[in-house]
């Protein structure tokens, strides 16, 4: 066996095997070095902070493709600024290599107004600001709609719902303030339907019933009767009823008087005015009620008895003389031979006692 493994043939297909397989294998890496153009690298060129023009313009004439990459909007850079590229520059990279740059956006990114017409403002409000929206400036207007959002301005110009704008725009939004009062009626009489319609909606009225005589829908007719009447002052938004006819309003007085009995309140002056005095009426107090006292009831009190005692009086007689002597009196004990007068009265007389204060016990 050893014999013929080394028989001259055998090892003339042994080599030309190994032959053939180096020659493959050489040939292989040729081809991938042409393929993949070995050794022949570029190297990235650095384009952060140019813009994105120039950026494009040094890459194609380096011979790299690119990719442009919108990030975020930054207010801190440029609009179209390139941030960042990749792979990092100074990189060597083949011919033809996708070089992806990443790029400042012109503005924000624009969203859609949402649809909050006619709602309640604090919850548009509450809406505008979660889609990114910021409130300017807060105008009131004239609306039987109060507290509702009317229009949203963008800029001056009104913004549709739907419409898009860039994120975090300044809008200005316009509040209804609730209804005028006393608006002057416009007169409407003489004009085509058309017209009238224009000039009440321009009062800030709203056109109400509109009765053709002639039972058709024709705009060119002319008005003839109008409730509530010209002159007259109603709160915005009221309803003007109108009453057209292809006739003129001459050639229906008639129809006029007829309308005027019926929607015209007359008001009879021959009667004196009414005068109206204001009374003030001062508030009446009440005493409030004591019920009555309860009887006294009165306790006697005994009193001691008085007692009077007289004193013996004597009368001397006056002596005689010259001068004149102021009488004396004087009481003395009568002698045996002496007949005296016997007093009127053996009790000694004591002078009146005040009355005293009674006692008063009340139950």
């Amino acid at each position: 066996m050893l014999k013929s493994l080394f028989n001259w043939k055998v090892l003339v297909n042994l080599v030309v095997a190994i032959g053939v397989f180096v020659g493959l294998v050489w040939l292989t890496f040729r081809w991938l070095e042409y393929h993949t153009n070995h050794g022949q690298e570029i190297p990235v060129p650095n384009v952060v902070n140019k813009s994105v023009h120039d950026a494009v313009k040094i890459l194609d004439d380096t011979g790299l493709e690119y990719e442009v990459d919108s990030a975020n909007y930054d207010p801190k850079y440029r609009p179209f600024q390139v941030l960042q590229i990749y792979p990092a520059p100074g990189s060597r990279v083949k011919d033809g290599r996708t070089v992806r740059l990443k790029v400042n956006p012109r503005t924000w990114a624009q969203i859609a107004v949402p649809d909050v017409i006619n709602k309640y403002s604090g919850l548009a409000f509450q809406r505008l600001d979660q889609v990114g929206l910021k409130i300017g400036d807060t105008i009131y207007e004239p609306s039987i709609q109060k507290d509702a959002l009317l229009r949203i301005l963008y800029k001056g110009n009104a913004v549709n719902p739907g419409a898009r704008l860039p994120r975090f725009s300044v809008i200005d939004v316009v509040v209804g303030s609730g209804p005028m009062r006393n608006i002057s009626i416009p007169n409407v009489v003489g004009l085509s339907v058309k017209e009238a319609r224009a000039v009440i909606t321009k009062s800030m009225f709203e056109v109400g019933l509109v009765e053709y005589e002639d039972g058709g829908k024709d705009e060119s007719d002319i008005i003839y009767y109008q409730d509530p009447a010209p002159g007259d002052v109603r709160d915005q938004g009221m309803q003007i009823d109108l009453w057209a006819s292809k006739k003129t309003p001459a050639e229906l007085r008639a129809k006029v008087e007829q309308l005027n009995s019926i929607y015209r309140m007359k008001v009879d002056t021959s009667l004196p005015p009414v005068r109206y005095e204001e009374v003030h009426n001062e508030p009446s107090y009440e005493a409030p009620v004591v019920p009555p006292p309860a009887p006294r009831r009165e306790t006697p009190k005994t009193e001691a008895p008085k007692t009077e005692t007289s004193k013996p009086q004597s009368t001397t007689p006056k002596p005689t003389s010259t001068g004149t002597e102021k009488p004396k009196a004087s009481t003395s004990t009568p002698a045996t031979g002496t007949a005296a007068k016997p007093a009127a009265s053996t009790t000694t007389q004591q002078p009146a006692q005040k009355p005293k204060a009674k006692k008063v016990v009340v139950e």
